[in-house]
């Protein structure tokens, strides 16, 4: 039996120190293969991390005579594009209430700023997606406020793309709406 064959057989029975050699084989090409679709050197820290917590997690489930290094970039590459549709749908999410603040009317040379500050603005969203229908609500929240994409909702709430879709472009237009009249 290999060296790594016995590093994992030894991780499978749960013993930490064959993890914390695997992490030190390991972690450099992880965080190579992260850099190569990442730029923040702290979410590529933290997905480095997230993947061997995971191999640890799945340990009973790893096959020894497996690719182990094919697992760990499957792993990598998963929780990267994961990342990176959090970091979509989070900026997707200021875009949408930015477009809303900017279709407020200008009046006695108030600005934006004065009007609400964010503190304030974030309490009056969070008013408004309250009355929100139930479900298009539970949408909205899952999409914005847990960074999740249409398809992983759809799967979670046994929907269409399409309807989580179309759900939430209801929900930024009745934001718009309603910041837009409440300012």
């Amino acid at each position: 039996m290999s060296d790594l064959k016995k590093l994992i057989n030894s991780l499978k029975e749960g013993n930490e120190k064959a993890l914390n050699t695997l992490y030190k084989m390991y972690w450099r090409k992880v965080y190579n293969f992260c850099r190569l679709y990442l730029t923040n050197h702290e979410e590529t820290e933290e997905i480095v991390q997230d993947v061997f917590v995971r191999i640890w997690n799945s340990r009973d489930f790893i096959r020894i005579n497996d690719n182990f290094e094919g697992l760990l970039f499957i792993t990598t590459r998963n929780l990267v594009f994961n990342q990176k549709r959090k970091s979509f749908n989070k900026n997707l999410y200021s875009i949408s209430i930015i477009s809303a603040l900017e279709a407020i009317p200008d009046t006695n040379s108030s600005t934006v700023e004065e009007k609400l500050n964010a503190k304030n603005l974030s309490k009056h969203i969070d008013f408004l997606i309250d009355k929100l229908p139930p479900q298009r609500k539970k949408i909205f929240n899952l999409s914005r406020k847990e960074h999740k994409g249409y398809r992983e909702i759809a799967i979670e709430l046994n929907l269409s793309e399409k309807t989580v879709e179309h759900q939430i472009s209801k929900a930024l237009k009745f934001l718009r709406e309603h910041i837009t009249g409440s300012i």
